[in-house]
């Protein structure tokens, strides 16, 4: 998992104020095709929101950090249901603070 400073997290939380959510994890869980889409979506827009189906807020903080660990991304935050994640694609479209 990636660590951010927090400069490079406040910035990557105003730019993810305006997206909408391009996963869902449901009733099923983290599986396999929801890692692969996620993967997918971090290939293509570095930054994204995942909305997580549970109530419980320690199976979505564990959700948070098995796809960090999977796909190598970093935690930008996690607010109730929704988890936003960033990762750094090779050619770098979003510019951080350093």
């Amino acid at each position: 998992m990636k660590s951010l400073t927090p400069a490079q997290r406040q910035h990557l939380k105003g730019l993810a104020h305006g997206l909408q959510p391009v996963v869902m994890i449901g009733s099923q869980g983290l599986t396999p095709a929801v890692l692969k889409e996620i993967e997918r979506s971090l290939a293509a827009h570095e930054l994204i929101k995942v909305k997580a189906a549970s109530d419980e807020a320690e199976t979505r903080r564990a959700w948070m950090e098995a796809i960090c660990a999977e796909t190598g991304a970093a935690s930008v935050q996690q607010i109730g249901k929704i988890l936003v994640i960033y990762r750094q694609a090779a050619k770098p479209v979003i510019p951080l603070p350093v």
